[in-house]
């Protein structure tokens, strides 16, 4: 049991709708999500890369992967943090957003870190 408790990654997320950026009109929803990563395990990991499944409300799905966020693969030491902010636009008022992150423990164990699905919607569309 305590063996996993070696690799833990605790993932927050907030988002915003941004209507500067959106034109419901076209069909064009934009969204930014914060995301903190916190190492809360006991082994220093490096976050490699991210996978998102992007669902927006007439079920079409999106798979996005890639090295690192935002241009960073951060080593996280246990009980550092990183946060960034990053955006995804929508065709629909309302989406959702989960996957994972790649990390990599200093001692060479590759483990992933789930993040949980989470909402982007338009403000006064979900009751």
């Amino acid at each position: 049991m305590a063996e996993s408790k070696k690799y833990e990654i605790t993932i927050d997320v907030a988002t915003q709708y941004l209507p500067e950026q959106s034109a419901p009109d076209a069909g064009r929803y934009f969204f930014a999500y914060t995301i903190t990563v916190t190492n809360s395990g006991t082994v220093a990991a490096q976050l490699i890369s991210r996978h998102w499944i992007i669902t927006d409300a007439d079920g079409k799905v999106e798979e996005v992967r890639g090295l690192g966020v935002v241009g960073h693969q951060p080593l996280l030491k246990p009980g550092e943090t990183f946060e960034y902010t990053s955006g995804c636009p929508l065709a629909t008022p309302v989406g959702t957003m989960s996957g994972s992150y790649q990390m990599v423990a200093d001692d060479g164990l590759r483990f992933e870190a789930a993040v949980p699905e989470f909402v982007l919607a338009m403000p006064r569309t979900l009751h």
